[in-house]
């Protein structure tokens, strides 16, 4: 081949490259501006009662973000569920709560959503004594893998949708992994901009780990479940439950927790009330 003809398709190539992030953020922006179906808003009504907490503004923000998510995000049924709209808008709308504030992606490592019917098995390896290497089985109704799936039993899907004010949220609880998990195996503290917001991430962080670990130990009853307590991984799922689920609760009795829940989402949900 000519080396004039190579050249040119080497910057054809780097001009698709370069244009490919201009051409998504255009394709978005036309899937999200497109009517919201009125059998959506039904079903939003219905089935999701905290989306009617959310400021008019972010209503509308949550609708398109919802839009782009169920065009780009297959959504699939396992042990012969069939997925309805049902299914699809109440796991979109869970899943881009937590992207209303802060236009960080699509959950951009995403390649698709498991549904179950109820909970599900997995294996997971585990280190036992000696170092011997073995699957250990657990029953779940949510899984993040960094993989690009999370995997959600539906029954727990409807339950955390229907009662908001419990803090209890699998869907919420597996796409906060998912914003861990973005670059890297989750650790409890997602992408932050800057090293000085990431020392004050741990610091707090760290000082409400350890509280609460040493309130379990000590049989003490609080607002953070004990699930919490696992890893760090977990506990930024839980506590972002309790922040989207409970947040005045959890800014009274927790503020440094709820302030920096609060700066990494860029949302106020104790202002929604």
């Amino acid at each position: 081949m000519p080396l004039f003809i190579c050249f040119c398709l080497v910057l054809l190539a780097s001009a698709g490259i370069a244009l490919w992030p201009l051409w998504v953020r255009r394709r978005r922006e036309r899937i999200a501006s497109r009517p919201f179906p009125q059998s959506w808003r039904r079903l939003l009504r219905r089935h999701v009662p905290l989306v009617s907490r959310l400021p008019a503004r972010q209503q509308l923000r949550l609708k398109g973000l919802m839009q782009v998510f169920l065009a780009e995000k297959p959504i699939l049924g396992c042990r012969g569920l069939r997925v309805t709209d049902e299914i699809r808008v109440t796991i979109a709308a869970l899943a881009c709560l937590p992207l209303l504030g802060s236009a960080r992606g699509l959950y951009p490592e995403l390649r698709q959503v498991l549904i179950y019917p109820g909970a599900f098995v997995v294996d997971r390896p585990v280190t036992e004594s000696g170092g011997v290497l073995s699957d250990q089985r657990r029953v779940l109704a949510g899984e993040s893998w960094s993989q690009g799936q999370v995997l959600l039993a539906w029954d727990e899907v409807k339950r955390g949708a229907s009662t908001p004010g419990d803090g209890h949220n699998v869907v919420i609880h597996e796409f906060a992994h998912q914003l861990d998990q973005a670059g890297g195996p989750a650790n409890g503290a997602p992408a932050l901009p800057t090293a000085e917001a990431y020392r004050r991430w741990s610091t707090v962080m760290q000082n409400e780990f350890d509280a609460l670990r040493w309130r379990l130990a000590r049989g003490e009853p609080g607002l953070i479940d004990p699930y919490a307590a696992t890893d760090p991984a977990e506990f930024f799922a839980v506590i972002s439950e309790l922040f989207f689920e409970r947040p005045i609760e959890l800014a009274a009795g927790h503020p440094a927790l709820y302030a920096e829940l609060s700066s990494y989402y860029k949302l106020d949900p104790a202002s929604w009330n």
